[in-house]
């Protein structure tokens, strides 16, 4: 079992990852405006966690054979067939739901930064 989540860790949080780094980037290009740039990311992060949400939901329904996680599995590791369906969509959904979290907090900090600067903006 900590093959199959070890698995799922690294494939979630590769492209989560990859999305942050876009975030990041984006950002980093609106630098000129903080509060703007706080809030763009945080939009884009509240889109990461919805993404995530959804991956989350069809997970378990997702063929387990079409899946990085179980290609990242060595296979004297692998569940049988008849279980690892449900073993690995249920771990996916498992790690889906810790980023969506994750992003999610991201979010809304990067939200209430953005408030907070506009309100420092405009008390200038």
């Amino acid at each position: 079992m900590d093959a199959i989540e070890n698995a799922a860790y690294v494939s979630v949080g590769r492209a989560c990852g990859f999305a942050g780094l876009g975030v990041f980037c984006l950002m980093f290009g609106l630098s000129f405006d903080p509060a703007l740039a706080a809030r763009t990311g945080g939009g884009l992060c509240l889109l990461v966690t919805l993404i995530l949400g959804g991956y989350a939901w069809w997970a378990p329904l997702r063929p387990y054979q079409r899946t990085e996680t179980w290609l990242m599995i060595p296979e004297d590791q692998r569940p049988p067939a008849d279980v690892a369906q449900q073993i690995v969509g249920e771990t996916l959904r498992g790690t889906y739901v810790w980023f969506a979290r994750q992003a999610g907090l991201i979010a809304i900090v990067l939200l209430v930064a953005s408030a907070a600067l506009q309100i420092f903006d405009h008390l200038r």
